[in-house]
C-alpha cells in the first residue's frame, strides 16, 4: 500500500501545484506529505517535481512517470472491480450502452426481465449511436452495448440476439392501409417523415429506394424516434421503422418488396473482464428474444 499512497500523494501535489494545498486536501501535515514524496522520489532515482518556483511543477521525468503510474492505477481499479464482483449478483453494477431504434422497443422488456431477477443490480443505460458505443467499450467506459452484429470493428464481439427489419409505419388517419400491401413504387409517392442521416435505419431506407432507382418523398426529418412516431400519430405522414416499435395508435404495413433486416446483438470488448453481472444480462438477454421467434 505504500507505494499506492506515494503516487496518490505526488498526483495531489501535481493537481493542487502546491504542497500546502495537498496536504489540506488529503488531510495530512505538509511535513509527512513533503516526506512521502522524497521517499518516492528517492525509491524511483529521480526528481519527479520542480520545486524551484512559486508553484510546485511536474518534472519531464516526472510526467513520464505519472502516465505509466496512471495506467497500472486504471488497471488495479479494475482488479478492485473484478474482487468485489458478488458472484450471487445480490450486489453490483452494469453499464450498458444501446442504440436508439433498440432502445424504444428492447430495453423495456430486457430490463423488467432482469430486474425481477437481480434486483440487487444497479443498471445505468446511455442511449447512442453505436459509432459512439463501440469507442466507450474500448475505453471500458460500459461494460455491454446493444446494436448491431453486421457493423462492428475486429475488437468488438457481437453475440447476435433477432433480426430486426424496417417497415412501413402509420398512425390512425392511414389506418386503413394497415391490412394493404405497399409496394415500393407506391411508397415512393407518400410523404414520408424520416430520420436523420446520423441513424443506420435511415441509411437502410435511402439503400432500400436507390435499389429501386426511386425518389422518395420526403417532407420531415427528425433525429428522435420518438418525435417521428408522435409527427406519424398525429399526422396523415407515415415512416420507416423497426416494425418492433409498432404501439398504440401505430400499424406495420407490409412492404413488396421487404427491406433488408439487420442483426441486433450484445457488443462487448473482446477479452475484457466480464463481470457477473454482465455475464448474468447477457444470458438473459439471448433468452428473452429466443422467445421471439426472429
Amino acid at each position: 500500500m505504500t507505494i499506492l499512497r506515494h503516487i496518490r500523494y505526488l498526483k495531489a501535489v501535481v493537481d493542487h501545484g502546491s504542497f500546502t494545498r495537498a496536504a489540506q486536501a488529503l488531510h495530512v501535515s505538509q511535513p509527512a506529505l513533503s516526506q512521502q514524496v522524497k521517499e518516492l522520489e528517492e525509491r524511483v532515482g529521480a526528481q519527479l517535481l520542480d520545486r524551484t518556483g512559486r508553484k510546485i511543477r511536474v518534472t519531464d521525468l516526472g510526467a513520464i512517470y505519472l502516465q505509466h503510474a496512471d495506467r497500472a492505477l486504471e488497471e488495479l481499479e479494475q482488479a478492485t472491480r473484478a474482487v468485489r464482483d458478488v458472484e450471487n449478483l445480490s450486489t453490483g453494477t452494469l453499464r450498458l450502452g444501446v442504440t436508439p431504434s433498440v432502445a424504444t422497443y428492447l430495453v423495456g422488456p430486457l430490463v423488467q426481465c432482469f430486474r425481477n431477477s437481480y434486483p440487487g443490480i444497479v443498471l445505468t443505460i446511455a442511449v447512442s449511436s453505436q459509432e459512439s458505443i463501440e469507442p466507450a467499450l474500448r475505453d471500458d467506459e460500459l461494460d455491454l452495448g446493444i446494436g448491431f452484429g453486421d457493423l462492428p470493428a475486429e475488437d468488438i464481439e457481437a453475440t447476435p440476439l433477432h433480426h430486426e427489419r424496417p417497415t412501413l409505419i402509420v398512425g390512425k388517419r392511414q389506418a386503413g392501409m394497415r391490412t394493404a400491401t405497399v409496394t415500393a413504387k407506391e411508397l415512393a409517392q407518400m410523404e414520408l417523415a424520416l430520420l436523420d442521416a446520423s441513424f443506420s435505419t435511415r441509411r437502410l431506407t435511402d439503400q432500400y429506394f436507390r435499389s429501386k432507382n426511386l425518389q422518395p418523398r420526403i417532407v420531415v426529418e427528425a433525429n428522435s424516434i420518438e418525435a417521428l412516431m408522435e409527427i406519424v400519430r398525429h399526422t396523415d405522414l407515415v415512416t420507416l421503422l423497426p416494425e418492433n416499435i409498432v404501439s398504440a395508435g401505430l400499424w406495420a404495413v407490409k412492404l413488396q418488396p421487404a427491406m433488408a433486416t439487420r442483426c441486433a446483438a450484445l457488443l462487448r470488448r473482446r477479452h475484457a473482464y466480464c463481470s457477473a453481472a454482465t455475464k448474468a444480462f447477457m444470458a438473459m438477454a439471448k433468452d428473452v428474444t429466443s422467445r421471439w421467434g426472429v
